[in-house]
């Protein structure tokens, strides 16, 4: 387990914990107690824990962890995942396409799409993005029309939230936004930890005629500081095929298509 690994695992640990001694969390990841007291002082020194005496304590930050720090998080699935979400989409659209993990999956499998990829006939894909990193991965190798609304850029998730892309996206249409989410709840809706990116996405929402959630199985049931949509403006909702289907049952029993992958 590399250290980036090991620092996804004990964020997640102390997420669900609250808080854990040196012993206990040597034992969980089958390391030495020197890892991690280094791994322990490396997060503190990012504000991602709160060190305390003999271990270490969660935080209200570290529910957002770094986007390169979480990549290693269920990558089987948010392969699949990007793979069948990319399938929703046709040669000729616009499409919509916020920052994340997940997404980036959704970026890699549009990109490996040739009938996407090219202008031949003068029909040619459109995406319009919020995420520095996305856009990267829709230009290499493509010729599909990339769209960046600009703003101040979150170090967190490489995506660029504030007016100055607000101001963009007001003035587009989509024919489908896909959207990576913090959490989605069929009561609450599809929600994001941080306030700027779930003010760019709702706008995403308002201007698609058509709005899929992208989720990993750990995103269902579960909530976020702040609101992106309602359940009742989302079409689709796609999500790994290790979900439980008592939760995929409610979604569908809201008006959602399920798409598992």
């Amino acid at each position: 387990m590399d250290r980036y690994a090991r620092w996804n695992a004990l964020v997640e640990l102390l997420s669900q914990r609250g808080q854990l001694t040196v012993a206990e969390a040597a034992e969980a990841l089958r390391v030495s107690e020197a890892t991690i007291r280094r791994d322990f002082e490396q997060l503190a020194e990012q504000q991602l824990i709160t060190r305390t005496r003999g271990g270490a304590a969660a935080n209200g930050v570290a529910y957002d962890l770094p986007l390169r720090y979480k990549t290693a998080r269920h990558s089987s699935e948010k392969r699949r995942i990007g793979e069948a979400a990319a399938a929703l989409v046709s040669p000729g659209m616009v499409v919509g396409l916020n920052g994340g993990t997940t997404t980036t999956e959704v970026a890699r499998a549009l990109a490996a799409r040739p009938e996407l990829t090219s202008d031949r006939g003068g029909v040619q894909l459109t995406v319009v993005t919020n995420a520095l990193n996305i856009a990267n991965e829709l230009l290499v190798g493509s010729r599909m029309k990339v769209v960046v609304a600009g703003g101040v850029v979150r170090p967190q998730s490489y995506e660029l939230v504030g007016p100055l892309g607000a101001a963009l996206l007001a003035e587009v249409n989509l024919d489908l936004v896909l959207l990576g989410v913090d959490a989605i709840n069929v009561g609450l809706g599809a929600a994001a930890h941080h306030e700027g990116e779930a003010a760019m996405n709702r706008l995403m929402v308002q201007r698609a005629r058509r709005v899929a959630i992208i989720a990993d199985s750990s995103k269902l049931d579960g909530q976020a500081f702040a609101q992106i949509c309602a359940t009742d403006q989302i079409e689709t909702l796609v999500t790994d095929a290790g979900a439980d289907p008592t939760l995929v049952a409610g979604f569908t029993a809201a008006g959602l298509r399920v798409v598992t992958a």
